[in-house]
């Protein structure tokens, strides 16, 4: 892509303008998922949006900057996902199993795999200058269950020795590893193992319910 001007930021743009750009952001991301950076175009963009060149070029001068609003824009719906109310803040043990019982039986989970790991598997191959806007994404989901897991730990369901930021981190690498093995074995079970296997381990931190108090007398 040729750089001309800045792009518009999405609260400058009108309704239609935001539609328009959603939609350019929605078939960038199918393609690079499927094609991969290098091998998607503008030609093929404006096909698949069904925007002209000067449109294309209006809301992303630059390739590095599709690719940027790209990234935002998957980590945007991942992260309204999780801090949904669906999941109470994933500080219960029941929250955890629940999120993961959700993409377990989510039947085209293990053919679509995770839409911001594998969008990072392919831009990672790339020289563009993204790779902190990738990890901070990564970092802000990471984040999520940390701080579910820190105010489990604040109301005492689970104990000190508990590490919020090291079962985030396996919550993640579980939820990821556990994607691709699914992929590539074309079955669900990979993925339901790993994120099992981690939320059980969670559990071995849980704290026993304290006793009632004898009745006086």
């Amino acid at each position: 892509m040729t750089v001309s001007t800045t792009a518009p930021g999405p609260d400058q743009l009108t309704p239609k303008g935001q539609a328009t750009r959603t939609r350019i952001l929605e078939q960038a991301a199918e393609l690079i998922y499927t094609r991969g950076v290098h091998a998607t175009n503008n030609e093929q963009l404006r096909r698949a949006a069904g925007v002209s060149g000067s449109q294309l070029n209006h809301y992303f001068p630059n390739k590095e900057g599709l690719v940027l609003a790209v990234i935002a824009w998957q980590a945007d719906r991942i992260l309204a996902f999780h801090r949904s109310e669906r999941f109470t803040q994933f500080d219960t043990l029941d929250a955890l199993r629940d999120w993961a019982d959700y993409y377990i039986r989510y039947e085209r989970a293990y053919l679509e795999g995770c839409s911001l790991g594998s969008l990072a598997s392919e831009i990672i191959k790339t020289g563009l200058d993204v790779h902190d806007q990738l990890a901070a994404a990564f970092d802000q989901w990471r984040d999520v269950f940390r701080n579910g897991i820190q105010r489990m730990q604040d109301l005492n369901r689970i104990n000190t020795h508990a590490s919020p930021t090291q079962l985030a981190n396996l919550l993640l690498a579980a939820f990821q590893g556990g994607m691709l093995l699914a992929q590539v074995a074309r079955e669900v079970a990979p993925l339901r193992d790993a994120l099992t296997a981690a939320i059980d381990h969670i559990q071995t931190f849980t704290t026993p319910p304290t006793p009632p108090h004898e009745a006086d007398g």
